[in-house]
This record gives structure tokens, C-alpha cells and sequence, in this order.
């Protein structure tokens, strides 16, 4: 049995999750590396990253290194005198950094590898419309997401999951994944598999702005797949025009309603309290939306405080 001295590295909530079960795992965790302090807001007051409030509360040795390249990081890293790198939802790494340990930096990954390489695995697989996900372990390399893999675990995509529930439930799958990845390397069972490119690979490309738009032109379960895929964050938006007025919406929350209509792509259908979208094959009902400048609400909340013109569209 090999005794792990573990340093981790990540950012977000995601990480926090996986961090908090290597903790409670009992593992020795003798540093964690996460990103500087960014300003936000309208104060620009910095903003701490979800994983290094984590490590203050547990009174973990903390680096927010602006550069990993450079030779005090460098030498910051080494000091901890770690044997083992667990990564989670950070950034790529120099090979001076995940070739130190002894046994490695190995990866945890939101997708069955080699599929879903890149940055957000779990909004391209629902709006990809994919049935089927999950999480992988595996020893970066000097390429993304394409070192030999560890482990994997399988789940499926429910017909109606967005974004933010699936991401929950990997959080959780990949802790497991995590703490049996630990449970190999602390036995010396360090045996990866090769990864080999499928004829078809899909990527998981960051999402930008112009991704999130929608296409009302668009096939009813594409349309609908990319709400869900965008939602909680950073959301599909479209544009609604009311009484010649133009003002960007978020959509969170849709249903699909397949019927025969004769309406124009991205005409509305309304009353005081439900809003529909014209697609091809039907309507897309809208439950949860954002306008510009304003708070995130239900439909309901929305044609209450907003009087629409007989002409509104959006698109």
C-alpha cells in the first residue's frame, strides 16, 4: 500500500465536490493549486474561486499561480513534496508540472473519453442529444484530454435533464471514480489504457456567445436539446421583438408541443400566463425565461409585467 501525498488542482463547484470526498476519504492532501483572484461585479471586488474557499475552510496550503510555467510556482510545487496530482476542471498543464509526482497527474473528465474532449463535455453531450454520459480518470499527457485512461463510469442522459442536474449527478459519479482511482494507485495497480480515436469524434468546444443563440428555423428537438444543454449556464438566448422593440431573452425552461400549424418560425402564441414559440412540427412552451436587464422568472411573472404586442416575435 502506497501512502499518497496528493496535490489537487481545480476551480469551480465541480472540483469542490471531488475535493471535499479525497478529504473526507482520509487522504492526505497536501496542497491545492486553484486559480488567482478575479475582480467581479460592479465593485470588482475579487472573487474567490469555489475550490480555494473550500481549502481555507479546511485549512489547506493554497498557490493561485498566474503562471505555471514559472520558476517560483515551480518551486512552490515541488516544496509540497506531493507524489501524486488529482486535476479537476483546470487548466492545461506544462509537462514541468505534470510529469513531478512520482506516480503521475491523473484527470477527472465529465465524459466517456475519447469522446467530449475539451472544455464542456456536459453542455455538448445534451445538446448533442446523447442518451448516454459519463465521467473518466486518466494521465495527462502533453495533448487534451487524450492521456491513457484509468477508469470510467457510466450513466444515462434523462429525456428532460438539463445541464445543472447532470452536472450534480457527474460531480458525484466522478468522486466515486476519483476515490477508486486512488484506491488503484495506492495498491501500485497504475495499469491506463491507450485511448484510440473513434471514426467519429465529437468535441467539447468552449461555449461562446454566438453558440447559445437559437434557431428557430431549427428542428423542434435540436432547438429543444440546446435550451436544456445551456441551462442553468450560460443559457440559450434569442432576441424578442415587441412594439419595435428589440431586447435579448434567456431561456432556461421549455416543454415541446407537437401539432401542425401554418405560423411563421419564432411567431408567439400567448395569453396572460403561457408563451409559445412557432418551430417546425410545434411550439416550444417557455416556463423560465431572463430579459435583458432583468431577474431570472417564470413565463407567468413575465407576460405580467410585460404587455405584448399581437405582432411579438423572437428570433
Amino acid at each position: 500500500m502506497q501512502a499518497l501525498r496528493i496535490v489537487f488542482m481545480g476551480t469551480p463547484d465541480f472540483a469542490v465536490g471531488i475535493l471535499d470526498a479525497i478529504f473526507q476519504g482520509g487522504y492526505k492532501v497536501v496542497g491545492v493549486v486553484t486559480a488567482p483572484d478575479r475582480p467581479a461585479g460592479r465593485g470588482r471586488k475579487l472573487n474567490e474561486s469555489a475550490v480555494k474557499k473550500y481549502a481555507q475552510d479546511k485549512g489547506l496550503p493554497i498557490l493561485q499561480p498566474t503562471n505555471l510555467k514559472s520558476e517560483d510556482f515551480l518551486g512552490e510545487l515541488k516544496a509540497l513534496n506531493a507524489n501524486l496530482q488529482v486535476v479537476v476542471a483546470f487548466r492545461m498543464l506544462p509537462k514541468a508540472v505534470w510529469q513531478m509526482p512520482e506516480f503521475g497527474t491523473f484527470n477527472l473528465h465529465a465524459s466517456l473519453l475519447p469522446q467530449y474532449r475539451g472544455a464542456a463535455p456536459i453542455n455538448w453531450a445534451i445538446i448533442n442529444g446523447e442518451t448516454k454520459t459519463g465521467v473518466t480518470t486518466f494521465f495527462i499527457d502533453d495533448k487534451i484530454d487524450t492521456g491513457a485512461i484509468i477508469l470510467q463510469k457510466e450513466t444515462e442522459i434523462h429525456k428532460d435533464e438539463d445541464a445543472g442536474s447532470l452536472h450534480d449527478r457527474l460531480m458525484v459519479l466522478g468522486a466515486d471514480a476519483v476515490m477508486e482511482t486512488l484506491e488503484r494507485i495506492s495498491q501500485g495497480n497504475m495499469d491506463a489504457i491507450v485511448q484510440e480515436n473513434p471514426a467519429e469524434l465529437k468535441v467539447a468546444h468552449k461555449i461562446q456567445r454566438d453558440t447559445c443563440k437559437i434557431d428557430w428555423s431549427r428542428p423542434m428537438d435540436e432547438i429543444y436539446n440546446k435550451i436544456r444543454g445551456l441551462s442553468p449556464y450560460p443559457a440559450a438566448w434569442s432576441t424578442l421583438t415587441n412594439d419595435g422593440e428589440q431586447l435579448d431573452i434567456k431561456i432556461y425552461k421549455a416543454t415541446k408541443e407537437k401539432t401542425d400549424h401554418s405560423l411563421d418560425f419564432g411567431s408567439l402564441l400567448f395569453d396572460k400566463k403561457e408563451l409559445k414559440v412557432a418551430v417546425k412540427n410545434g411550439f416550444l412552451k417557455l416556463w423560465e425565461v431572463q430579459l435583458q436587464g432583468k431577474r431570472k422568472m417564470t413565463v407567468a411573472d413575465l407576460l405580467n409585467g410585460l404587455n405584448l404586442s399581437k405582432n411579438a416575435k423572437i428570433g
